[in-house]
């Protein structure tokens, strides 16, 4: 009974996440659920709301009251804005969503950040306090550390979720949903709660009482979604992480020029790897519950431009930025000049979302600049009826992509320049047999994961339907193979997804 309680309990040192074999107990016993309560679609949604309450629990400890606290006031701000008849109370019931949402993110995300801020212009420390530890050890009677802000996990996601709730019910885009159950059951959905993708409240509410079904197609490809996203994340992205990546950015000096730039691909590689593998296998779960989540990568890395790349890369980020940060801020709508300065604030704050540190910002920036460098050479170009050839973009794109994840991935701006110092110093020409020897492993790894990424599309889809169509003894025996790779490179040490961090 004890080891039971103890399994049901938060534990902050055991990751309960889709890598962990906890999770997959969880996931079949939601499952088991599921198929006594598919018919009732009431009684179905209730049970996963709480599974996912649960799921968060175990995921955050206490944090999971902010989930339910966030609940609470969009649900009954939707509710307000539905029934007030005046714009004004309409426009002031939509401040209160943005100020409470947004300042509950600021606060756990950005605290330190606005605190050394202040301290370096001030010049005086100025001290931060986690008033929640402070109502919880009150109210539990816990030992918290209320000198510590930790920012709870997936704390972006959801209130990017319920401010476009929101926003969408003031705009009339959606009806106020009446039920609390189906609106907490939207925002606290177990698969893309703490990483995405951010899913928005009129694609997902229409599918909560839907008939449920599943049939064999849907369910195979699930299933492969599932095992990519898992050999994405462990054999591919932790691979790379626990054997190159982490130790070429924590110690650039250690390594060439040449290593490094290994390094910087390999980071690339490895970001995609590993958050496109958590966004597959949370789209893959959900449609086994009979739900369907958006597409949230389209093979960035083939992109031929800057603009390409963001509407390949972390799609339901770029869309939500787009529709309720660039469009509201005027977008293309009043004039070159305006639009420019809407695109920089849009990408900056993009970047800003990511973490709260001037990395972030100078990442986000960057990306801006590049856009808008970008809009005007293909304004000068199309004035003498030019084109950029396609590779050259794709080259040009890439390789600014893969500097900028320079920046993202430097733990600090002093790591960042001597990892750029020590490639322009140090690029020096090895003995390329004794260069593969050295890093035969990672460079098979690197090799797999970048030819999967830029298989041709129809090779890509006669894949997809062979996997799906085949006969089941094949299927198994691959599922099998997979599981067993997986399986022996989960032996490594597991990393936690990048973005839960975010």
């Amino acid at each position: 009974m004890e080891h039971l309680i103890d399994l049901i309990k938060y534990n902050p040192n055991t990751d309960f996440v889709f890598t962990h074999f906890l999770f997959w107990v969880f996931f079949g016993i939601v499952l088991l659920g599921n198929a006594i309560l598919y018919q009732k679609s009431i009684l179905r949604n209730c049970f996963l709301f709480i599974a996912s309450l649960f799921f968060y629990y175990k995921s955050g400890g206490y944090y999971f009251t902010l989930l339910v606290f966030s609940t609470i006031v969009d649900y009954s701000i939707g509710l307000g804005i539905g029934i007030a008849k005046s714009r004004y109370i309409k426009r002031m019931l939509l401040v209160t969503s943005l100020m409470v949402n947004l300042g509950l993110l600021s606060y756990f995300k950005y605290s330190y950040f606005f605190a050394d801020a202040i301290s370096q212009i001030t010049g005086e420390n100025f001290a931060v306090t986690n008033y929640f530890s402070v109502i919880t050890n009150t109210v539990f009677n816990s030992g918290f550390d209320i000198g510590k802000i930790i920012l709870p996990v997936g704390i972006s996601f959801f209130t990017f979720q319920t401010i476009s709730y929101s926003i969408d019910v003031y705009r009339g885009r959606i009806q106020p949903v009446k039920n609390i159950i189906d609106f907490g059951f939207y925002v606290s959905f177990f698969p893309q709660l703490v990483a995405g993708p951010i899913v928005r409240a009129w694609e997902f509410i229409p599918q909560l009482h839907k008939k449920y079904c599943l049939s064999e197609k849907w369910f195979w490809t699930a299933t492969w979604l599932v095992v990519g996203g898992l050999f994405k994340k462990i054999v591919i992205s932790d691979y790379l992480s626990v054997n190159f990546v982490d130790r070429v950015f924590d110690a650039p000096m250690m390594y060439s020029g040449v290593e490094l730039l290994f390094g910087a691909y390999a980071y690339a590689l490895q970001i995609y790897c590993d958050f496109s593998g958590y966004t597959d296998i949370a789209i893959g779960i959900a449609l086994i519950l009979g739900f369907r989540l958006p597409e949230n990568f389209n093979r960035p890395y083939l992109a031929t431009s800057i603009t390409s790349f963001w509407r390949r890369w972390h799609i339901s980020l770029s869309s939500w930025l787009r529709d309720y940060l660039y469009i509201p801020l005027g977008g293309n709508r009043r004039g070159r000049t305006r639009q420019k300065i809407n695109l920089i604030i849009t990408m900056l704050l993009g970047g800003l979302w990511h973490g709260a540190g001037w990395l972030f910002v100078i990442w986000g920036g960057l990306h801006g600049v590049a856009l808008l460098v970008e809009k005007t050479i293909v304004d000068v170009l199309k004035r003498y009826n030019l084109k950029i050839p396609k590779f050259l973009g794709f080259l040009l794109t890439f390789h600014l992509v893969v500097f900028s994840w320079i920046i993202f991935r430097s733990p600090d701006l002093d790591t960042f320049n001597l990892f750029l110092m020590r490639i322009r110093t140090g690029f020096f020409i090895y003995d390329p047999v004794q260069l593969i020897k050295s890093y035969f492993n990672i460079l098979i790894v690197l090799a797999i994961g970048y030819t999967l990424h830029w298989i041709p599309v129809e090779l890509r889809r006669m894949i997809k339907i062979y996997l799906i169509k085949t006969h089941l003894l094949i299927k198994l025996l691959i599922l099998i193979t997979f599981c067993i790779i997986i399986y022996q490179f989960s032996l490594f040490d597991a990393k936690p997804f990048i973005y839960f961090r975010f």
